[in-house]
């Protein structure tokens, strides 16, 4: 029996698993490197080991600080979680020399996987169809698609349409994937394109039960990450489905599987082909739990401790539908920095890593939360999960929750019409490409002005449009209340009126907007204004504002039963600004200079890389803006630089 069980992994997946340790009342064990001390994970657990090491992302890559972590807690198994070194047969076989239980599959059967160069030769001999790969030097088709041969997330993954890309993309792969799982082989395969991408879940004893817990439709992806999980996938025949669940069966029993596990394919009408079968928990996981009714985790741990499986799985009831709740912007690009408030209400499955005050890090994965809804129907799942996102107080950092809430609402993806191209720039959501240019320039706020003369304020038409008059109000009253004389006067009061009161907000889009709160819009009353909740009437309907600021002149940030406001006020006499070089490229997040691929005086075209920054374990490129010249280069490969950093100038023209 297990009694001390360490989490060799941070986040979201080590506190998923201290969950149910605690309800089976296993002690658990935390390691963390330097940035993650004040991680939630780590206050969860019982005890915590330090993970030294200077590269933080590389310290939970450590096999033998991890084992020795053990060691030092008296912990006697192990979990891996998922990514870092959950799919590494060496450190399984670390953990199972060094006498403690292993929490995985055997090494053999993470061996045979972990090369998927060779796991698709193993497949293809137990008689299950793959695609064929192909000659990285010299390919016989395109567009085709190069993929590390260990792990998965979409990391050292890159689509090649013709052969002037293909050096450079496989560079970058192997680059990506040494970066985020120390091995740099990749390999090539036909990319079918507007595929579905569809999972097998699998669970095998020692003692030869196999259980295959239906499918997974992961296919709405950006760059080839997933952000949208189902289960059961709305799109697969029946027959396919059993066709699914039989190779991935076979696949198991090829390798001896003992363990979670999930079998990955590729669906294109009724031809189904092998991806990769990842030898660990999925992030996805949780879909499948609320379907079959299981604790994948709790299962896990059985069979490590011996235990057998039922003969047969649990029935499936309803529909689970899980998005992934990314810090980053409409570009894809991480961000960093301080989640102020974190907050998901409803009936609704929350897996975090984060908590409100938690410090986002460049160094990880920029997910913050899974979110994940059960219903008995898909619609009613989907329903949940929209009312959910739309309700959450999420302050600090730029998220991709209005992206999954277009997806969630998008009509194609209510018929269950999805596929990997879903998120494609020519896809039904017509999304921004992912590679963006260097942000705009700033530029100086405008002088002030003489107030305009007073106009009707506008109508608003809806709660959206009363965010602004909640946020001017609420401003208001915490002006109020933090007045060192006359509190118990009125806000702005003064004998003689010449004009109405007025915020200016700029919005979470970079637009701007002019509040009027006083005289109040046409048909408006304010019910009450504190500097944290407004409520306002319009038409005898009442509308309740959660409103939030961290820090004078900050942003203020509005919730409301209709969705969410960014919005920070313009100063009435704004300062001077540090003037920027027109032409200049800005950092768009804190990271590494992986390579500057221009020299000054270089001629660029339009969307030309110009470097290549790292960060959160991806590559970014920071292309040109527009045609021109490059007439200044700040930085050098290998150079840290801050977000807003000046890396390089584009003079448009010629010098």
């Amino acid at each position: 029996m297990i009694s001390r069980l360490l989490v060799a992994n941070r986040g979201e997946i080590a506190r998923r698993v201290f969950r149910t340790c605690r309800a089976l009342g296993i002690e658990t064990v935390a390691v963390f490197a330097d940035p993650d001390a004040d991680a939630p994970h780590v206050a969860e657990a019982d005890l915590a080991v330090r993970l030294p090491g200077d590269r933080p992302a590389g310290t939970y890559l450590d096999a033998g600080r991890v084992v020795a972590a053990c060691r030092a807690s008296g912990a006697d198994a192990v979990h891996p979680g998922y990514g870092f070194l959950s799919e590494n047969a060496e450190f399984a076989r670390a953990v199972l020399a060094a006498g403690l239980v292993w929490v995985g599959p055997p090494p053999e059967a993470i061996a045979a996987m972990g090369s998927k160069i060779e796991a698709k030769r193993l497949m293809a001999a137990a008689g299950v169809p793959v695609l064929p790969s192909l000659d990285l030097a010299a390919p016989d088709e395109f567009p085709l698609l190069v993929k590390a041969s260990a792990g998965g997330g979409g990391r050292g993954m890159r689509i090649v349409r013709g052969p002037e890309e293909l050096a450079r993309e496989v560079d970058s792969a192997r680059r990506e994937a040494e970066a985020a799982f120390g091995d740099p082989a990749v390999f090539a395969e036909p990319l079918w394109e507007r595929a579905r991408h569809v999972e097998v879940q699998v669970l095998a004893d020692a003692y030869g039960t196999v259980w295959t817990l239906g499918e997974r439709e992961c296919s709405v992806q950006r760059r080839h990450q997933k952000v949208v999980e189902e289960c059961p996938s709305p799109g697969i025949a029946a027959e396919v489905r059993e066709r699914l669940c039989e190779a991935a069966r076979r696949a198991a029993a090829a390798i001896g599987y003992v363990g979670a596990g999930t079998v990955e394919f590729l669906v294109r009408g009724d031809r189904v082909a092998f991806l990769e079968m990842n030898t660990r928990l999925q992030v996805e996981h949780p879909v499948t739990e609320l379907v079959h009714g299981v604790d994948l985790v709790r299962l896990q741990l059985e069979v490590a401790e011996g235990g057998a499986l039922p003969v047969e799985p649990p029935r499936p009831y309803g529909h689970a539908v899980e998005v992934r709740l990314y810090a980053e912007d409409e570009h894809y690009l991480p961000q960093s920095g301080v989640l102020r408030h974190f907050e998901v209400r409803g009936d609704v499955r929350v897996d975090s890593g984060v908590e409100s005050g938690s410090v986002v890090s460049p160094y990880y994965d920029a997910m913050l939360a899974k979110v994940i809804a059960h219903g008995a129907s898909r619609a009613e799942a989907v329903r949940k999960l929209v009312t959910a996102l739309r309700r959450a107080r999420l302050h600090g950092l730029t998220t991709n929750r209005d992206l999954l809430l277009r997806i969630l609402t998008h009509p194609d993806f209510a018929a269950g019409d999805t596929h990997t191209g879903f998120l494609d720039p020519d896809g039904p959501l017509a999304t921004s490409p992912p590679e963006p240019t260097a942000p705009p320039e700033p530029t100086a706020p405008p002088e002030p002005t003489a107030p305009p003369e007073p106009t009707a304020p506008p109508e608003p038409t809806g709660p959206g449009e009363l965010a602004g008059l909640a946020a001017a109000l609420a401003l208001a009253a915490d002006n109020r209340r933090r007045a060192p004389v006359l509190g118990g006067l009125p806000s702005g009061w003064r004998n003689v009126r010449s004009q109405p009161r007025r915020t200016a907000f700029t919005t979470g889009d970079g637009g701007t907007i002019d509040v009027v709160y006083d005289p109040l819009p046409a048909g408006v009353t304010a019910v009450s204004a504190a500097p944290d909740r407004v409520v306002l009437e319009r038409d005898g309907v009442r509308h309740a504002f959660a409103v939030a600021r961290y820090e004078p002149g900050g942003p203020v940030y509005v919730d409301h039963a209709g969705g969410h406001a960014e919005l920070t006020p313009l100063p009435r006499l704004p300062e001077p600004v540090e003037h920027v070089v027109p032409g200049s490229l800005l950092a768009p997040m804190p990271g590494s200079v992986l390579r500057v691929e221009v020299a000054p005086g270089d001629r660029v075209v339009k969307g030309q890389a110009v470097l290549v920054l790292e960060a959160m374990k991806m590559e970014h490129r920071i292309t040109a803006p527009a045609d021109g010249v490059v007439s200044g280069l700040h930085v050098e490969q290998g150079r840290q630089v801050e977000a807003g950093a000046v890396l390089a100038i584009i003079h448009e023209g010629d010098l």
